[in-house]
């Protein structure tokens, strides 16, 4: 029996087990969630307000209370006065500052952004891609390295094309390859001619803490760097407690220079009139500093490092060695990137959910869900128990192998 026959029988029986694991998205674990329960116990009613007497309970406080922008601060390596702490996600944070230089412009500029395109390093994160399919910006891809997007690239198209108003960047364990930023990437960003003189570089630090192993990889401030450079306002620099705390209710925050501060409260005075004050309070009581930040991120790590390894012993053991197919080992991150033999992506996410294992759409970490070579799949290892990711692997490594081979044999394939 060839090995093409021998993937296809298993593959048969492994359909036939009735699976249902989802790795669609990442996911904290319910175990992980556990690890902020005492949250809740940290703000009573007749305990609930600032050091100066403001009860956290009323409207008000636009910016977010002092406690909750001292903590960003110290995480975001700036001052208190230049961050705005908001709500339970960053996303949103990131899709108003977007909306608005749309609609009104950004400081800089000579209004609204008509035409506007943005640079997308890929493969990246789907839903930045979603934010400006939604707001009718243009998406140009980049191709991510391992040290950040190609700069070559990157500033060679900024120079010349006055529409291109911005780039994503998610620098510390980027999503999904886990790469992080040089320090050569961060200054020549920050450093970089544009055309557009309201260029936005969207700095989604969502990683910033979330490190696997005790090698934690660090990230030069690029709001420093453009500072030093004159370009102080071309950067926008958002985090949240989503996976750290509790992911539908953390907080999230932004910083940036003073004149970008300035101008998205002004857009903010009309849409809010202050966050969840009282859910900024308990994440300051259960954190205190971003040493008790660090503290509880070891025991994140502790429960999904061994998700990690699971993946890549799965990988490596039906992989290695065979040329079908690479895969990144990050060192922090929620993802695991692999790339498979061109135009096998979509029929393994397709096979794989036949089999019960539901992945991320093929595509998806590329501008319009299209992938051009049709080879990369975003693996989620940290929703599953251990003992569902270790069948989950079996699927995907069986149904991704029985695709590459069949690709293969075809004639059609290409690493």
């Amino acid at each position: 029996m060839s090995d093409l026959e021998t993937l296809s029988a298993a593959y048969k029986n492994l359909k036939s087990r009735n699976q249902n694991i989802d790795m669609t998205r990442g996911k904290p674990s319910a175990a992980q969630l556990d690890l902020a329960a005492a949250m809740f116990e940290l703000v009573s009613s007749d305990d609930c307000k600032g050091a100066d007497g403001t009860d956290y309970r009323n409207y008000g406080i636009l910016a977010g209370i002092p406690e909750a922008r001292a903590l960003f601060a110290e995480l975001m390596e700036t001052t208190p006065d230049l961050v705005i702490a908001g709500g339970n996600g960053s996303l949103q944070m990131m899709y108003d500052a977007l909306l608005g230089a749309v609609m009104f412009g950004v400081p800089g500029g000579d209004g609204p952004w008509k035409g506007a395109k943005f640079l997308c390093p890929v493969p990246g994160y789907d839903r930045h891609f979603a934010i400006c399919e939604r707001l009718g910006i243009e998406m140009i891809p980049v191709e991510m390295l391992d040290d950040g997007p190609d700069m070559d690239a990157v500033e060679a198209l900024v120079a010349e094309d006055a529409s291109i108003k911005g780039i994503w960047c998610v620098p510390k364990y980027s999503n999904p390859t886990g790469a992080v930023y040089s320090d050569l990437t961060v200054d020549r960003l920050a450093a970089m001619k544009c055309a557009a003189p309201d260029f936005r570089i969207m700095w989604d630090n969502a990683y910033v803490v979330h490190h696997l192993t005790g090698e934690i990889a660090s990230v030069k401030n690029i709001q420093k760097a453009a500072d030093a450079a004159g370009n102080a306002d071309r950067i926008l620099t958002f985090v949240s407690t989503s996976k750290i705390s509790l992911a539908g209710g953390g907080v999230a925050a932004m910083s940036a220079s003073k004149t970008n501060i300035d101008d998205q409260l002004e857009r903010m005075f009309y849409s809010s009139i202050g966050p969840d004050k009282i859910n900024q309070l308990r994440h300051v009581r259960f954190f205190k500093d971003t040493a008790g930040v660090a503290a509880h991120m070891v025991k994140h790590a502790a429960i999904i490092a061994p998700k990690f390894a699971v993946v890549d012993k799965a990988l490596t053991a039906a992989f290695e060695g065979t040329g079908l197919a690479t895969w990144t080992k990050p060192e922090g991150g929620y993802f695991v990137s692999v790339d498979l033999l061109d135009g096998c992506a979509a029929e393994t996410v397709k096979l794989c959910a036949e089999a019960g294992v539901k992945l991320t759409a093929s595509g998806a970490c590329f501008p319009y869900g299209k992938d051009p070579r049709d080879r990369n799949i975003r693996l989620a290892p940290t929703m599953p128990t251990v003992d569902e990711l270790e069948r989950a692997m079996e699927i995907f490594c069986t149904t991704a192998k029985m695709v590459c081979l069949k690709k293969q044999a075809s004639g059609q394939a290409s690493a």
